[in-house]
């Protein structure tokens, strides 16, 4: 029987179209997304930038992966790496009350995008340092989540290449609802960056003139960090 991996369509999020002003094709660069369990607002924004046509991957930093439960008291809890989206949806779906309960809150859609798009929630931190070095940017989803990735990246032992990270933070209440809304602004960000000749002169500008647009239609708070691996 086939999973749900291969059988469950990919999200057709809307894939906003790169604007005049990027000139490059999409894929030039290579973009990390993170929140805490890598399955609302990373994989929204793995999707939205995923269906644009850019390379992306997606990761969470926290201990495990934290779902909500049927009350408070009772967190659906997971693995990093060794549970399948396929297998948090299955678990939740072995009753008709279940079922029910976490298609009410949403909890049901995020599983089936996940498992839509890769195997599992990956973490930030198990990561090897060559594959976490092929990102030129990161966008973490909250100041803590930021905090961890930066630093994480200066634990880590210097690669060979020793190359520039640019890792930003949009910070994103942990709902869907939210989660949608800041998918389609980071996605603005990356065409931003993505048109960009040499980030490592241009990204403090890039930062600076976005925050400043973005602040006129909703507040935004953009933090930002070069780092070396």
């Amino acid at each position: 029987m086939p999973s749900a991996y291969e059988t469950i369509p990919r999200p057709s999020t809307p894939p906003g179209l790169p604007p005049q002003e990027a000139h490059h094709a999409p894929s030039r660069r290579s973009f990390g997304v993170v929140c805490s369990s890598n399955i609302n607002r990373s994989m929204e924004a793995h999707v939205v930038l995923g269906n644009a046509g850019l390379r992306v991957e997606s990761y969470g930093t926290g201990t495990q992966v934290r779902l909500p439960g049927r009350t408070a008291m009772e967190p659906r809890i997971y693995k990093f790496g060794s549970v399948p989206y396929e297998e948090m949806y299955n678990s939740m779906t072995s009753t008709p009350e279940d079922e029910d309960f976490f298609t009410r809150n949403k909890v049901l859609h995020l599983c089936r995008r996940g498992a839509a798009v890769k195997r599992s929630p990956q973490r930030w931190q198990d990561m090897t340092s060559d594959f976490v070095s092929q990102h030129d940017v990161v966008i973490a989803f909250e100041e803590r989540i930021y905090d961890a990735v930066v630093e994480d990246l200066q634990m880590r032992e210097p690669t060979e290449s020793f190359a520039p990270i640019h890792v930003i933070c949009l910070d994103t209440k942990d709902n869907p609802h939210e989660a949608q809304l800041q998918g389609q602004v980071a996605l603005d960000l990356c065409w931003r960056l993505e048109a960009a000749q040499d980030l490592v002169t241009e990204a403090p500008e890039i930062l600076d003139q976005f925050e400043k647009e973005k602040m006129t239609h909703t507040p935004i708070k953009v933090l930002y960090q070069l780092c070396y691996l």
